[in-house]
Order: C-alpha cells, then sequence, then structure tokens
C-alpha cells in the first residue's frame, strides 16, 4: 500500500511540474504563433487607398457563372465600395489579436481555466470574422434597391435593373435582378417577397409609388484569393486555440477535482 502510495505521489508531482511548464511556457509560445498568424490574416483586410499612400487602388474582378456561359463580365472596384464585410471581419481579428497582445511574455497564468478562458474569448472573435464572410447578409429587394450599388456603377445601368454584390466563403459574388413593373390592373396576387441571399424570379417588392416584379435573375461571381488565405488563417488559429484547450482538459482528467 505505502509502495503504491508513493507512486501516485510521485506521478502525481510530474503531471504538476508539466501542468506548471504548460502554462509559464507552452501556452505562451501558443499565444505568439497565434497573433503572427492573425497579424497576417488582418493584413490580407487592408482597403485598398485607406492609407496615405495615394489614390485609390483598382481591383478587377473576372466573374462568370458556373452554369451558363451566357454572362460574363469585369467588375472594377475601386476605393470602399465593399467595405462594410471586409471591416467587420478585420475589427474581428483585431480583437482578437488584442486579446492575445494582454498577456505578455512575462504574465503568468496561475490556472488552467484562466488560459480556457482566453481561448474562448479568442476563439469567439474568430468565429465571427469567419462568419461575416461565410454568411452574407439576408435582405429584402428594398433594402438592395436603397443600398446604392446600383447608381454606383459607371456607366449607369437601366433602370429596370437591380444589383446586390456581397462576399460568400472566398467569393466575389454579383447578382443581377432584371425587373419589369406590375400595372395597377393586374391580376397578381401582389406579395412582397422577404429577406434572402438570393431572390428569385417572381419575387414582388413596392419601391416608391412602384409595385415591381422580378422577371430574369443573373449570378456571376469569381474567387478572391486573398479571401481564401484568410480563410485559411481561421481555420488554422481555430485549431491552435482547441489543441490548447485540448491540453488544459487532460490534466484535468488526472484529478477528481478541478486543479485549476
Amino acid at each position: 500500500m505505502a509502495t503504491a502510495m508513493a507512486a501516485t505521489a510521485a506521478e502525481r508531482t510530474v503531471l504538476e511540474e508539466e501542468f506548471r511548464w504548460l502554462l509559464h511556457a507552452e501556452v505562451h509560445a501558443v499565444l505568439r504563433q497565434l497573433q503572427d498568424i492573425l497579424k497576417e490574416a488582418s493584413l490580407r483586410f487592408t482597403l485598398p487607398g485607406s492609407g496615405t499612400e495615394g489614390p485609390a487602388k483598382q481591383e478587377n474582378f473576372i466573374l462568370g457563372s458556373c452554369s451558363t456561359d451566357q454572362v460574363k463580365g469585369v467588375l472594377t472596384l475601386q476605393g470602399d465600395a465593399l467595405s462594410q464585410a471586409i471591416q467587420d471581419a478585420r475589427n474581428h481579428v483585431s480583437q482578437a489579436i488584442y486579446l492575445l497582445a494582454n498577456r505578455d511574455e512575462n504574465y503568468q497564468f496561475k490556472t488552467g481555466a484562466e488560459v480556457l478562458k482566453l481561448m474562448d474569448a479568442v476563439m469567439l472573435q474568430l468565429t465571427r470574422a469567419r462568419n461575416r464572410l461565410t454568411t452574407p447578409a439576408t435582405l429584402t429587394l428594398p433594402e438592395i434597391a436603397a443600398s446604392g450599388l446600383t447608381r454606383m456603377f459607371a456607366p449607369s445601368l437601366p433602370s429596370d435593373l437591380l444589383v446586390n454584390v456581397y462576399i460568400n466563403l472566398n467569393k466575389l459574388c454579383l447578382t443581377v435582378y432584371q425587373l419589369h413593373a406590375l400595372q395597377p390592373n393586374s391580376t397578381k396576387n401582389f406579395r412582397p417577397a422577404g429577406g434572402s441571399v438570393l431572390h428569385s424570379p417572381g419575387a414582388m417588392f413596392e419601391w416608391g409609388a412602384q409595385r415591381l416584379e422580378v422577371s430574369h435573375v443573373h449570378k456571376v461571381e469569381c474567387v478572391v484569393p486573398w479571401l481564401n488565405d484568410a480563410l485559411v488563417y481561421f481555420t488554422v488559429s481555430l485549431q491552435l486555440c482547441q489543441q490548447l484547450k485540448d491540453k488544459i482538459s487532460v490534466f484535468s482528467s488526472y484529478w477528481s477535482y478541478r486543479p485549476f
């Protein structure tokens, strides 16, 4: 019995030493790695022309449809026309970097729970950043009309066209809705369409004094390489956070009570 107790005590001592090393050394190594990765991700969201380096940089995107060759085009973006989704994602990345940098090399984590709390906070920001790119906003047709996207095209688009431009995963998507006005004496049952990422032909809405219906929908898209890079950085960072959480949890399984 004495030998068994001694072995258990010795094993416990080793585990406690390993756990202290994890808190004092490995945690900071992971935090440094996360900061390096997220700083690279943040650079991907630097808006063209957002600094003082001169005129806004133009980006050209060759758009095409995966289902048909009938619709193709080249979209030139200048300045921050699509800045909202990018800025939101970057803000979440910046908040994650702030949380990580708030614990410098001299900071000593005292408990595993403290590390878990930090990882949860960082993962929340990274998940929000990723979701901002992977989950396009659902908009009603009047909201799309009010967004001003159609008016930003040069030359101007015909008045019977409505355009939405958005980010989905690593793709820039452009949807063109061709409209026709419903006559006051129309026998169609007018039902305004609700919010959607992509509206279908037959969707109706009211804009100003007119009732309109979508007659045709055309969607084109293209892959944006730097968006793909950002999504990879988010995935790798989330995996690192989860791996560190798992290591903390493994140590807790050796005790009947929470050692942290």
